[in-house]
């Protein structure tokens, strides 16, 4: 007869007289189970800090106040430090003419002008705005007639836009970039005009009604 421990046997482990017993695989799966759960049981596995005490991350405060001026007149707020200038813009003041795009900055709906230069409303704290200037397309207008910005009567003359989603945030670019000095050609305008999407395709209008306004200027 064959003196080799049959296939299915555990490890050997040594008995207090110094003999070997050989444990089943059963048996050793069963033990580790039990000493494993006994030790997390009793508190010897650090617990994970973020499921320690769930409450703290809500003791720290979220709310701050911020004055800026927008479109010429001073505005102070309480927003929560997380707000984005567009939902400022739109939820807080009511100029709902900056447009909420994909919220990512991907299109350019919601661009607006912060000190004379453009920024993505939706990537932009409104908390770190304090004591700047905004611009956004309903303070285009030159004077107390309401009368349009050479590059809104640009837009309908080239008729540069179909649903008019983008329109607002394609103007603020388009006055931003020719008040940086990026409108000497098309390729130019196109180049500098790229983070503004227009999904019915009026690019090569929107192009146009940007040369027209920036001949005029």
């Amino acid at each position: 007869m064959s003196d080799e421990a049959p296939a299915s046997a555990g490890p050997a482990s040594a008995t207090a007289d110094g003999s070997s017993s050989t444990l089943s695989r059963r048996t050793f799966i069963t033990t580790a189970t039990t000493v494993g759960g006994a030790v997390a049981a009793g508190g010897l596995i650090p617990q994970s800090p973020v499921s320690a005490d769930p409450a703290a991350a809500t003791e720290v405060p979220l709310s701050g106040r911020v004055s800026l001026t927008v479109n010429g007149e001073r505005h102070a707020a309480s927003i929560d430090n997380r707000t984005s200038l567009l939902d400022l813009l739109r939820e807080q003041f009511g100029l709902t003419g900056t447009k909420k795009g994909c919220d990512a900055g991907a299109c350019g709906a919601c661009t607006v002008l912060v000190d004379g230069r453009r920024v993505n409303g939706c990537l932009t704290l409104a908390v770190r705005l304090e004591g700047a200037e905004v611009t956004t397309v309903e303070g285009l207008a030159l004077d107390e007639d309401d009368d349009l910005h050479p590059l809104q009567q640009a837009f309908i003359d080239h008729d540069a836009f179909q649903c008019g989603y983008c329109t607002p945030g394609q103007i603020m670019s388009g006055v931003g970039c020719i008040r940086e000095g990026h409108a000497g050609s098309p390729e130019e305008i196109r180049e500098w005009m790229s983070g503004n999407i227009c999904r019915c395709g009026c690019y090569v209008k929107i192009v146009k009604a940007v040369e027209q306004a920036a001949g005029g200027k």
